[in-house]
């Protein structure tokens, strides 16, 4: 059984209800054999569930619907370019969630690496190297900060404040480093 054992626990007490009932039908009461088979339909959906069967066939019909409907535009929900289906067990949300974190980490990967080379050419520029604790600029802290340079310190506070809730490390798609950095672009704007 692939999925969890909760499951797995509901498709045997079912069973074994079916297998129950099956036998008092014979001995007792023949009319109990319409309970059993419901029992019996109930235990084989749960059973077909908890294999992954059920998983797997929804993905090949989206899959299959998805190559008839080829040369239209594809809205609504199917398959995309980038969509893989779950492998190794993983449900659907847990295949959902870890490609937005991975997107996510590169999106702020590609940033900080921007934000680097910004730095190098500037101190190439100025002819000075580059310190590690000299943080941002005025102008990269405003851009850090979603700002123009022309905005006041109301407008910088309120910005602040709304830009930690969205990279704070304890939330949803927040890190430390993006944290660090906001944190830095406020301090560099509010002196």
């Amino acid at each position: 059984m692939q999925y969890d054992r909760l499951t797995t626990g509901l498709a045997v007490v079912l069973g074994g209800l079916t297998v129950v009932l099956t036998a008092l039908a014979v001995v007792s009461n023949p009319a109990v054999i319409f309970v059993a088979l419901a029992f019996g339909a109930a235990t084989y959906f749960v059973y077909y569930h908890a294999s992954g069967r059920m998983a797997s066939r929804v993905y090949q019909r989206v899959e299959r619907q998805a190559r008839v409907d080829g040369g239209r535009r594809q809205t609504g929900a199917g398959p995309r370019e980038e969509w893989e289906p779950p492998r190794g067990g993983a449900t659907a949300r847990d295949a959902v969630g870890g490609n937005r974190r991975a997107r996510q980490a590169r999106q702020r990967r590609t940033a900080q690496q921007q934000r680097q080379q910004r730095r190098r050419q500037a101190s190439q520029r100025t002819g000075r190297a580059p310190s590690a604790n000299s943080g941002p600029t005025a102008a990269e802290a405003y851009q850090c900060l979603d700002l123009d340079p022309s905005a006041d310190q109301s407008t910088v506070k309120a910005a602040y404040r709304e830009k930690v809730k969205e990279v704070h490390p304890d939330t949803d798609g927040g890190d430390e480093q993006s944290f660090k950095e906001v944190k830095e672009a406020y301090e560099r704007l509010s002196d």
